[in-house]
């Protein structure tokens, strides 16, 4: 609990990473799509912690496995009550019946098969009632069992429907319509050394009250020799001077700035090379249409920070006066050969920072002087 308080502190230069997968590619706690890869295994009783939330299993399950569920479920209830049936034809003696007898009414009228039986299931739950085949007042057991199948599938009809509905109008499906820069760069900001990523809404429609967050993943060995596999630590994007953007309907870039708090405080192009990390950005937005919160997600591995670079401008003014979003050169980034140097000594950025902040502070001083004289 002690190294999970000081993890705002963490400096990514100083850190002891362990490097497990130098031989091969780096896994990935967060696919660039946004899907996780984590897999769990060995849970006890999962089966049954799936079922108590069927509701949610039902909406994750993916479409072939819910159109077989939905069409298994309508079949099986038709063919179960068929044979419920059936059964009560054959016990009333309705399947060898005879003029002789001195009742020939029946439980279902014109049901002398299994087949007919499984076609009075299915006319009496789809409410089809063709009228050749109906239920008698001659079996009461036969009327109660025609209200049971009624009330379960009416049951299961409006639960497989209210899952069809909340499948299709999840907010999963909006965030695949945000668009995350593949590379993130690190290049200066307003005077400041600064982490930038860039977010694009691919639809018309706006999305509003747009927050970005950032999550560093990394292996790093306690000071008591503890071996934590994923440490997580906050990184704070903004856009312009606030960290909420009103709505995002042209592609926006969001940055970090590292200062003393950042956790990539310190680190260098050669520091970054040899240290295994994942940045994981998480975009949590309100959809103006509907008013439905989505989360859009990605991630960027070291060699996805590029250093002394800068995105490549995609918005323009046609000629008609629009702005318009040209995604041809949405993911190019070109090199900034002016401010490699600030890259290579980042105590000297700190320092020329703080000088610059002493003789802000020494000028407003003068100032203040002078107006009292």
């Amino acid at each position: 609990m002690a190294a999970a308080k000081e993890n705002p502190a963490i400096n990514m230069a100083q850190l002891p990473l362990i490097n497990k997968y130098t031989a091969g590619a780096a896994p990935r706690v967060v696919s660039k799509n946004g899907q996780s890869n984590i897999r769990i295994d060995h849970v006890d009783g999962l089966c049954m912690l799936y079922l108590q939330d069927l509701w949610t299993t039902v909406i994750d399950m993916k479409w072939r496995y819910k159109l077989t569920l939905f069409s298994a479920t309508f079949v099986l209830t038709w063919f179960l009550f068929g044979v419920v049936f059936y059964l009560i034809a054959l016990a009333h003696g309705d399947l060898d019946l005879d003029e002789s007898k001195t009742n020939p009414t029946p439980c279902v009228m014109n049901v002398d098969s299994l087949t007919g039986a499984f076609l009075f299931s299915l006319e009496s739950q789809t409410t089809i009632g063709y009228g050749f085949r109906y239920i008698t007042e001659e079996c009461p057991h036969a009327i109660v069992f025609l209200v049971i199948q009624l009330v379960i599938t009416t049951l299961a009809e409006i639960f497989i429907t209210g899952t069809f509905l909340a499948k299709i109008a999840r907010p999963k499906k909006r965030a695949e319509t945000i668009k995350f820069s593949h590379n993130a760069i690190i290049s200066q900001h307003n005077g400041k050394q600064c982490l930038m990523i860039r977010v694009a809404n691919m639809r018309k429609s706006m999305l509003i009250q747009c927050h970005v967050t950032g999550k560093l993943l990394h292996t790093y060995v306690t000071k008591e020799g503890e071996t934590i596999l994923l440490n997580q630590t906050n990184v704070a994007f903004q856009v312009d001077s606030a960290t909420e953007s009103p709505f995002l309907i042209l592609p926006l870039t969001f940055y970090h700035v590292i200062d003393d708090k950042s956790p990539f405080k310190g680190i260098s192009p050669s520091d970054i090379e040899g240290k295994h990390f994942e940045l994981v950005v998480i975009l949590n937005a309100t959809v103006e249409s509907t008013s439905a919160v989505c989360q859009s997600r990605t991630s960027y591995m070291p060699e996805e920070i590029l250093w002394g670079y800068e995105f490549t401008p995609v918005v323009s003014i046609s000629s008609s006066g629009k702005y318009v979003a040209d995604f041809t050169h949405y993911d190019h980034v070109r090199k900034v050969t002016s401010l490699n140097s600030h890259y290579s000594d980042p105590e000297k950025l700190r320092l020329e920072e703080e000088y610059r902040r002493n003789e802000q502070i020494e000028r407003e001083k003068q100032t203040t002087h002078l107006s009292n004289v």
